[in-house]
């Protein structure tokens, strides 16, 4: 059983908390949130994370559009915001954002979904040409979501049959409904399903594959975006693996490899000899200090890459080396780059920032590590220095990236190919979409779940300030409660209390309390 220090308790009207933003593939563009009707916002919290789109829910008003938020936590700038593009909104004092709040408890958007998807089918409100020409699985989906009483709906959620309804039948006068979501979805362990379950609702009234409507995951930034993209992540396409193999005359190893917390909890056992640790703060983003400290000091040499200094670059050093080199930032480097924003545009970065001192580009240092590990390998090190080699690379291995390669002639931005889908035309084998059985989560009793936020003063692990002006200038060490949650434990507004975590967290920093 873990202790966290005494933290102030906040009354908010919720059922819980959940991290804002930020989330898998977009099938929508910017341009499709200019002719949506209806916008649903899950999971995420656009008025301090994603600017674009905060202007685009505040349009969808202003044309007699709705938004829908879906957060466990009431965020002001959600319910009304200034947007600073917009004179009009900041004169008035804000715009009006969401039209509907629906609040569930955290970890329950599953059961929410399948309500709705419930509530919808129940009214005859689904599309059945869609679904009869562009579908598979339907009549076990509709099966399942029979099955489920709305009494185990309602309880799971937190949300009334009668909210649902209101939600539902929103939803079904709905011409063109795009579906956004953060990193509150994607952040749990059956982070999986609750996208899966966003994408049920969609198909089931025919918003996928249609022009201003469809599914449009939310990111933080562009770097998670675009190395998912390019390859980056826990399973690679079986197309790309092997359009790399053959593209460098190599053969990846067949075994499943380790993600960053399989390499801290193998650094913590000891079996951890060398780490090249690019960019952030591992150590502050591990939520278990205390591990990340015991794990990153039993690895004997540390080489970190880095546009700053941390706290992560003096703690958990042990008694082995750590080398740390000062890396360019993007709008330093020495050649042009690319990137990939949220709305799937890829465009030419050109840098040219000159920094004081001899401070070279991450992609030098690597290749010159690579060089020397590997002087007679397959991998022209020297030659991928240039960063044109790479972006060619890319376009010549990954589908959809082909007009990369010449990016730094035509400097024209693009769209990945196949992946905003305006006609009903899917990825699979028969070009039908595939409705998803998507079973709920265990409910917990007797206990809270804890979900933990990045505070507005707060860009990644860096601290700007201690108050956070979006959630009424409370401290980072405020927990939000419901208020029949703070009346069944005895607390009061502003009264210093104890969280003892009962298991380990696991993705998404979810804790029962």
């Amino acid at each position: 059983m873990s202790t966290i220090a005494p933290i102030i308790a906040i009354r908010l009207p919720a059922k819980g908390w959940q991290p804002p933003s930020a989330g898998e593939r977009p099938a929508s563009s910017l341009d499709d949130l200019t002719g949506a009707d209806l916008i649903f916002v899950i999971g995420a919290n656009p008025s301090s994370n994603h600017p674009r789109f905060i202007h685009m829910l505040k349009n969808c008003r202003e044309r007699g559009g709705q938004v829908i938020i879906i957060n466990p936590a009431k965020e002001p700038g959600l319910v009304k915001f200034a947007v600073p593009k917009s004179p009009r909104s900041m004169l008035q004092g804000g715009s009006e954002i969401a039209s509907e709040y629906l609040q569930p408890r955290i970890g329950s958007d599953i059961a929410l979904m399948k309500g709705l998807a419930k509530a919808v089918i129940k009214l005859g409100l689904e599309a059945e040409p869609f679904i009869a020409s562009h579908s598979n699985g339907f009549a076990d989906f509709r099966a399942d979501i029979e099955a489920l009483g709305w009494d185990e709906i309602e309880a799971s959620s937190g949300i009334s049959r009668a909210e649902i309804d209101h939600i539902a039948r929103i939803y079904g006068a709905a011409e063109n409904a795009v579906f956004a979501w953060g990193m509150g979805m994607t952040h749990h362990l059956h982070g999986v399903a609750n996208v899966e379950a966003i994408a049920n609702l969609a198909l089931l009234r025919g918003m996928v594959g249609k022009r201003f409507a469809g599914l449009l995951p939310l990111r933080g930034h562009s770097n998670v975006q675009g190395i998912g993209t390019i390859g980056v992540k826990p399973v690679l396409a079986r197309e790309v693996l092997a359009k790399m193999e053959a593209a460098f005359g190599v053969t990846f190893p067949a075994a499943k490899g380790m993600d960053t917390m399989a390499c801290l909890e193998e650094a913590a056992r000891g079996r951890i000899d060398c780490a090249i640790i690019m960019g952030g703060n591992l150590w502050g983003a591990t939520p278990d200090q205390a591990f990340a400290t015991q794990a990153m000091a039993a690895v004997g040499f540390k080489l970190f890459l880095t546009t700053t200094l941390n706290l992560g670059h003096v703690n958990g050093l042990g008694e082995g080396e750590a080398l740390i080199l000062p890396v360019t930032a993007r709008d330093e480097e020495w050649q042009p780059t690319s990137q990939e924003s949220m709305f799937n545009y890829v465009r030419l970065s050109d840098g040219g920032i000159k920094r004081v001192g001899n401070v070279r580009p991450e992609s030098q240092i690597l290749c010159d590590i690579g060089a020397r590990i590997l002087p007679n390998g397959p991998i022209d090190f020297a030659a991928f220095s240039q960063h044109r080699k790479v972006r060619e690379a890319i376009a010549a291995i990954v589908p959809g990236m082909e007009q990369l390669g010449d990016i730094d002639v035509a400097k024209k931005e693009f769209h990945i190919r196949h992946r905003v889908l305006h006609t009903p035309a899917f990825g699979t084998p028969n070009g039908r979409a595939n409705f998803v059985i998507t079973p709920l989560p265990a409910r917990t009793t007797g206990s809270l779940t804890l979900a933990t936020i990045r505070s507005e003063g707060q860009f990644n692990t860096i601290i700007y300030e201690d108050a956070d002006s979006y959630r009424g200038g409370a401290r980072r060490d405020a927990v939000f409660l419901n208020r029949d949650d703070m009346a069944a434990f005895g607390v009061s507004d502003g009264q210093p209390i104890t969280i003892r975590l009962g298991q380990r967290a696991h993705a998404g920093h979810r804790h029962h309390v």
